[in-house]
């Protein structure tokens, strides 16, 4: 049984971190996986919006630092490197892909997991939703995996501060009220939740959808007001020109759901 579950319905891919008996642990396995999927989704037009989970309660307590456990020494600093990049290219590519991700977040959700549901577009919590930076708890530094990088931009630089150098919990309620969850649902809601999100989603042209998370994508970092405008009319002229904006627009005012044709290339 792969160590991450992957399961399509028209559109939308479920993805599962499927090591329950290890709190969804992150092995070398399923960091494999985890890139190999969401690498792939940059050339795949079949795909427009990904969910990611955890099986059982938990979402994901990072690296799986049993199957991990090295003696001090035994390996050269090149081969750390490698090991460690092999990590982080997962939210580089979780970034560049173009698909919408909206990570269900139940429980743990701890080091690289809470890296993955940073990484994510939207996020759904449940009361017993914890998320933590907690490399720095083992002897690492908490500036791992984009956290250093996703946090700031999200709760600004002295809430980041707060929990990067101390290692605290997040919980559900605290994660609300920084903006860093949408939503807090019972668990057994929260792939409906999910699915809301989903539906809504569908409605958007496919260019359209993925030209708005690119926008976001580079609006975060960008120069200033007329740079993201000049990002804006150049995707709105794209998106206007496409063969889907003509039956969006109909759709809207025929008050259902569009039906959009699915072009390759």
């Amino acid at each position: 049984m792969a160590d991450l579950e992957l399961r399509q319905e028209g559109e939308v891919v479920w993805a599962t971190l499927n090591r329950p008996e290890r709190l969804n642990a992150l092995s070398r396995n399923l960091v494999e996986e985890l890139r190999d999927f969401f690498t792939g989704l940059y050339w795949r037009r079949d795909v427009r919006v990904v969910v990611l989970q955890g099986a059982g309660a938990n979402f994901c307590a990072g690296l799986d630092l049993k199957e991990r456990a090295e003696p001090q020494g035994s390996r050269s600093i090149g081969a750390g490197l490698t090991a460690q990049r092999k990590i982080s290219e997962i939210v580089i590519a979780m970034r560049r892909c173009p698909q919408p991700i909206v990570a269900c977040v139940d429980g743990a959700a701890a080091g690289g997991g809470f890296a993955l549901a940073l990484a994510s577009d939207i996020r759904i919590a449940t009361p017993t939703t914890r998320m933590n930076a907690a490399f720095i708890r083992i002897g690492l530094s908490a500036c791992d995996i984009g956290v250093s990088y996703f946090l700031p931009r999200m709760v600004g630089s002295s809430v980041a501060a707060e929990y990067m150098l101390t290692g605290r919990f997040i919980t559900a309620e605290r994660a609300r009220e920084l903006g860093l969850v949408s939503q807090i649902v019972p668990a057994e809601e929260l792939a409906a939740t999910a699915q809301g999100f989903v539906d809504d989603m569908l409605h958007a042209t496919p260019l359209g959808l993925r030209l708005t998370k690119e926008a976001l994508n580079h609006a975060i970092d960008a120069g200033g007001l007329e740079a993201v405008i000049a990002l804006e009319d150049r995707n709105q002229i794209l998106a206007s020109s496409d063969g889907d904006f003509g039956e969006g627009v109909k759709a809207f005012l025929e008050k259902r759901r569009p039906d959009y044709v699915q072009r390759e290339g």
